[in-house]
This record gives C-alpha cells, sequence and structure tokens, in this order.
C-alpha cells in the first residue's frame, strides 16, 4: 500500500508546485515582457493619466448622464444600470421579435436622429441603437462614427475634413485582413480629439 501512495503524494506535490507555481509564474514573465500592454488590460493614459481600457467601452456624459456633444457617442450598453459595468457585463437578453427590444431601438433611433440631427431618409447603423451581447463594446462601426462627426465639428468649432482624418486615424481594421469589420475605438478617437491645438 505504501509503494501506491507515496509516488501518488509525490507526483501530487510536483505537479502542483510545477502546475500551479512555476508554469504561471513563467507565463506571466513571459506576457509582461511580450505583451506588457495587454496583459495589464490595454489601459489608455492621456496626459499621464489612466483614462479607461481600449477593451471596454465607457460613457461620455455629464454629471446629470447626458450625452456630451463635443464627444463621439460610444454604442448603447445593457451592462448594468449605466452601461459599461464590466461586473454586470451582458446584453439585454430580448429577442429580435419582442416588442420590448423593438421599442428600445425605436426610441433609441429616435433619439441618435435628434441628437445627431441625422434626417429621416439616412439610415441610422444597426450598432447606434442596440447593444451588444457583452454591452462593454469600446467601438463603434464607421458610418456610425461619420454620422456623429458633423455634431462633434459644430462642437468644437473644427472643420469636418479634420474629424474625419481622426476617425480614420482611429480606425482599427480587420484582424488578420480577413476576421470581422473596420471598426472606430470611441476612447482612442476622443482623446485624439481632446489633444488637438486649443481643444
Amino acid at each position: 500500500m505504501r509503494r501506491l501512495v507515496l509516488p501518488a503524494l509525490l507526483l501530487t506535490v510536483v505537479m502542483t508546485v510545477l502546475l500551479g507555481l512555476v508554469y504561471p509564474l513563467v507565463m506571466t514573465g513571459v506576457l509582461q515582457v511580450a505583451f506588457n500592454g495587454q496583459a495589464n488590460g490595454s489601459l489608455v493614459k492621456s496626459h499621464g493619466a489612466v483614462v479607461g481600457s481600449a477593451l471596454i467601452g465607457q460613457n461620455f456624459t455629464n454629471a446629470k448622464g447626458q450625452p456630451l456633444v463635443q464627444y463621439f457617442q460610444p454604442r448603447p450598453s445593457a451592462a448594468g444600470a449605466n452601461g459599461y459595468d464590466a461586473m454586470a457585463s451582458g446584453g439585454s437578453n430580448l429577442g429580435p421579435s419582442n416588442p420590448k427590444l423593438v421599442a428600445q431601438v425605436k426610441s433609441a433611433e429616435a433619439a441618435y436622429r435628434a441628437f445627431n440631427a441625422v434626417p429621416a431618409n439616412v439610415k441610422v447603423p444597426s450598432d447606434a441603437v442596440t447593444t451588444s451581447g457583452s454591452g462593454l463594446d469600446p467601438d463603434i462601426s464607421i458610418d456610425n462614427a461619420r454620422l456623429q462627426a458633423p455634431r462633434v465639428a459644430r462642437a468644437r468649432n473644427l472643420p469636418l475634413a479634420t474629424v474625419d482624418r481622426l476617425i480614420v486615424e482611429a480606425t482599427q481594421n480587420r484582424i488578420l485582413g480577413i476576421m470581422g469589420e473596420p471598426v472606430v475605438n470611441v476612447l482612442r478617437l476622443n482623446i485624439l480629439l481632446d489633444q488637438l491645438p486649443g481643444s
């Protein structure tokens, strides 16, 4: 019996140390060296202070929760009471035929059109009026950004061409050139706006 138990205990201790301690420490060290930014949450800094993560969306609102006209607005979020709560990540779980979802989308579309002065004959992108599966999506479509650009340009007294150039700069292309669609990171775009001279 002792011949069976002793090797089993020894193997358990060795594997616990190897896979529970050594391997995680080695991987942490490699990732800190090779992918430091990603390993630490893809944090974004502005003027030396952390202002968010490139992987998690956030609201650009005033103290009353109203969207700020001088900033691009993110995709709506169903995560938490005010949105973008990483502790409450998740979608609304409402199906496409659910009357509540249909009403939410219609309401969001009306608010988007009014806020951005989008005429009735212009199609509103779906990401402007629907939430993502996680509720934390940091990106918007290029069409969404272009519809918001005139509002931002007016609010900041900027030429529309300048704002369009920043949209291009904040655009992330398809992964490996084939997966997904090009998207605009809202936090990065708003930081680029704030870094313009006179902002």
